[in-house]
Order: C-alpha cells, then sequence, then structure tokens
C-alpha cells in the first residue's frame, strides 16, 4: 500500500471511525491524523495476493482467518489503526470480527519504496507492542527477499531473513512454503 499526504484535520478516535467507513478510500490512523491510502504497484498486489491464496487452504480448517489490503486493524483502542497488506489471527474474537482485527498472529507487509520507512519504522514499532503476535513479514517487492520477525522469550524477537532459493517458515502456524510463491507471477 502506498500512504500519500496526511489528512489536514485531527480528530477523536470516535470521529475516525464514525468519519472513516464514508470514504471512497482507505485512511489509517496515528495519533488524530489520518493518512489516506492508495493502491500499490501491481507486483505490490500480486506478492499479497499469492500469500493470501497460499495460507487460505492451510488456514482454514485451523479456525483461522488471513485478509488482504481492506482489513482495518487496531493496534489499541485508542491509536493506531493500519490496513496490513496481509494479516492472520486465529483469535475466536476476530474470526467472526466486522469491522476489524485485535488480535492478530501475523502481519504482512510488502515493501516498496513510499512504504518501506514507515513499514520498517512507526508501524514495526507499533506492531510489536501487540501481545497476539507472533510473526512479522517484511517482504520486498522490487527484489527476491524477505525478513521474517518471530516472537522470542520476554520482549526479544528473532531475524530471519529470507532470498532467491529458500524456504520460509512460519512457525506460529505450522506453515512452509518457498519464497519463489510470493514471487510467482511478479514483475520488477
Amino acid at each position: 500500500m502506498v500512504a500519500i499526504s496526511p489528512q489536514p484535520q485531527k480528530m477523536t478516535i470516535e470521529e475516525y471511525l464514525e468519519w472513516e467507513p464514508q470514504q471512497e478510500i482507505r485512511y489509517e490512523y496515528v495519533n488524530g491524523e489520518v493518512i489516506a491510502m492508495t493502491g500499490g504497484t501491481i507486483p505490490h498486489n500480486d506478492i499479497a495476493l499469492n500469500f493470501y491464496r497460499a495460507l487460505y487452504p492451510h488456514l482454514r480448517s485451523r479456525g483461522c482467518r488471513v485478509n488482504v489490503s481492506d482489513v482495518k486493524l487496531q493496534v489499541t483502542p485508542n491509536s493506531p489503526y493500519y490496513y496490513p497488506d496481509v494479516i492472520v489471527s486465529c483469535d475466536a474474537q476476530d474470526v467472526n470480527a466486522r469491522k476489524f482485527i485485535q488480535n492478530p498472529t501475523i502481519i504482512a507487509e510488502v515493501l516498496s519504496p513510499g512504504t518501506s520507512s514507515r513499514d520498517r519504522g512507526e508501524k514495526f514499532t507499533n506492531y510489536l507492542t501487540i501481545p497476539s503476535l507472533q510473526e512479522y513479514l517484511l517482504i520486498d517487492s522490487e527484489k527476491i527477499s524477505v525478513e521474517r520477525y518471530s516472537r522470542g522469550e520476554g520482549r526479544m524477537w528473532l531475524y530471519y531473513p529470507y532470498g532467491d532459493g529458500d524456504i520460509i517458515t512460519l512457525s506460529s502456524i505450522e506453515f512452509e512454503f518457498a519464497i519463489a510463491l510470493l514471487y510467482e507471477g511478479a514483475v520488477f
């Protein structure tokens, strides 16, 4: 997803939650500021959909759900609210959610030049505070490269880089797949 300039108005969380569903485009919310989200590139979309297609059959029988970019994530009740590129939740409360996901197991962001610093900075910092989150993936849209952060003991997060030819392991959902699957059909 490509973030564009923040909107000038400030709003409360209540105003945002009432206002945003009425808009033609999606907006993320961070500490009173709303940030319009525009569409990504075709490779960005292909990568997110390839990941979704790989996960869906595996998660369907496990009582988990997987969604792509149009599903909002509530980091905390007050702020922020984001739209991750791919989000997995195995929490019973989220399986029947209608407005947003609150207890993700896995979050993946597909990196683009316009969003990379935000996905690695602000979002990364906020995502790691979510108690249910077990794995965070940063998937490059311009070359074959995936970075996986996996929750360790206490506040420790373990880093796993993947490149061409590697098999990615998502231990939180007991799933392995070839990195090539993510990039199938994606043109750089």
